[in-house]
């Protein structure tokens, strides 16, 4: 009897094996959550990038956009995928498509020789040292690129490289909504 309750754990580990085996034959690999879609865009507060320093003017992410749809990409002059991805960030620009750069824990030095050496994509480049923004927008790492609307919600999110035309696509894509005024003082 005792021989029985000894192997009695080594059962009930091999049935919760057989059920964790069975969840991940059944779940869909390519599915990746992106909890920030369908959500406003971060009110978070960063200097922008001013030759080879931050600041000294600091913009709120969510009125980068000023009432129009934008492309927000998180890269880093580190990155190696971000330098793949950069001809289409520089093909988005002369579509006339704006796209807010967030440098993502980099040097404001190194983001400017950066952007010298490959072009300048952005409308503006946020320097995120810290990884603030990175949080608040939830990334797993650089780049991730999210389409916000004229509203400032998030629509779409890659995570990787824009390497393709339908990636880029459907980010454009779930962007286009009504523009809206800006506010104005009263």
């Amino acid at each position: 009897m005792n021989r029985w309750l000894a192997v009695l754990p080594l059962v009930a580990l091999a049935g919760l094996a057989a059920l964790f085996i069975g969840w991940s034959l059944k779940r869909d690999p390519a599915f990746k959550p992106d909890a920030m879609v369908g959500q406003p865009i971060p009110e978070t507060v960063l200097p922008l990038l001013a030759g080879d320093s931050a600041g000294p003017a600091n913009l709120d992410l969510k009125t980068a956009g000023v009432g129009r749809p934008m492309l927000v990409n998180v890269f880093a002059s580190w990155c190696a995928p971000c330098r793949i991805e950069h001809p289409q960030l520089l093909a988005l620009k002369a579509r006339g498509i704006a796209v807010v750069g967030i440098a993502y824990k980099d040097e404001p030095a190194a983001t400017r020789a950066f952007l010298d050496e490959m072009g300048d994509p952005f409308a503006m480049v946020l320097v995120d040292r810290e990884g603030r923004a990175g949080l608040d927008l939830g990334i797993s790492g650089v780049p991730e690129t999210f389409a916000v609307d004229a509203m400032g919600r998030i629509t779409a999110k890659q995570s990787g490289p824009l390497l393709n035309d339908a990636d880029i696509a459907r980010l454009v894509a779930s962007m286009q909504a009504p523009s809206r005024t800006p506010p104005t003082a009263r």
